[in-house]
């Protein structure tokens, strides 16, 4: 009976489809993927570039090897940032009574969260719980999303400094995509509301 109905729907929306073929796409920063019939702008889950979303057979994630002291102590560093401004997107959007609002620091921590998850995979680590970060959302709309566009501005410098400081190509490029999204942030936050 099931399988009927499912063969019925395909069969009545064949023609819509015809054309557009389902792809599976990967994200070479944070690994996930994404089904769909066109490569989107930007990796749905951590936010990354399209240029980092491949055709699933042929993904490698951008994953360095070994890691110089250096690297590790800017990932650890940054996983910090990452967790801090997860959990300081989720207060504001448990704390604000607007919509729009709510939706856009949800989406931030949820994109903060993966770039947290990605960098634990990186340093081989398991992701540690914590609520920092949290209790600095305010009731103020406006001053969160200032809050926010300064947390994003300082991770971009962070990322730049330690793209710079880099000595293996896997994390340089890692650091550079962080750069991007976390600049696409400070465009989100510069929209306001």
């Amino acid at each position: 009976m099931i399988e009927d109905l499912a063969k019925e729907e395909f069969e009545a929306r064949k023609d819509y489809y015809r054309g557009y073929d389902m792809e599976v796409y990967r994200c070479r920063i944070c690994g996930e993927v994404y089904i769909g019939t066109e490569k989107p702008r930007s990796c749905p889950f951590c936010g990354a570039h399209k240029n980092y979303l491949v055709v699933a057979n042929e993904w490698n994630m951008i994953k360095a090897t070994s890691l110089s002291d250096v690297s590790r102590k800017n990932l650890q560093k940054a996983l910090e940032l990452e967790i801090d401004n997860t959990n300081f997107y989720r207060g504001v959007s448990q704390k604000t009574e607007n919509i729009y609002v709510e939706g856009m620091f949800k989406g931030l921590s949820k994109v903060e969260r993966e770039h947290a998850s990605t960098i634990c995979k990186h340093l081989g680590i398991t992701k540690p719980e914590s609520d920092v970060g949290f209790d600095k959302a305010v009731e103020s709309d406006e001053e969160n999303i200032s809050e926010s566009n300064r947390r994003e501005k300082r991770a971009v410098r962070f990322y730049l400094e330690a793209r710079n400081e880099a000595t293996e190509s896997e994390i340089k490029e890692f650091f550079k995509a962080l750069m991007e999204i976390e600049s696409d942030h400070i465009r989100l936050t510069e929209q306001g509301i």
